[in-house]
């Protein structure tokens, strides 16, 4: 805390400051002013201090992304009806002409 109330706030000239920045020295009142790893930062210096990805590998995945994700769709789709049809083409033709019930109940109805 500040001990002289004369300290404004660097970003709003209306307001006490309530702490000081240690990076870039400046006042802030408790709005303006956040705790990172222990220490009270401003938000222009903790998005310095913030690791910032890279860009280029970014757009990349994002555009590989959704092109991957339709691929494997696909592909998952394709095997489920191939086996589907492999299922059906090795149902007995009795089930397939309604004579099933007939065979098995001797010609009875």
């Amino acid at each position: 805390m500040i001990g002289s109330t004369r300290q404004r706030c660097f970003h709003h000239s209306d307001r006490e400051a309530s702490a000081r920045c240690p990076s870039c020295h400046r006042s802030y009142c408790r709005e303006c002013i956040t705790e990172h790893s222990g220490r009270l930062l401003c938000a222009s210096c903790l998005a310095e201090r913030s690791p910032r990805p890279r860009s280029s590998s970014l757009k990349l995945t994002a555009a590989v992304a959704p092109l991957l994700t339709a691929l494997i769709g696909f592909a998952v789709a394709e095997q489920f009806f191939h086996l589907l049809g492999l299922v059906l083409l090795n149902i007995p033709g009795l089930l397939h002409e309604g004579t099933l019930w007939t065979a098995l109940t001797g010609g009875q109805p």
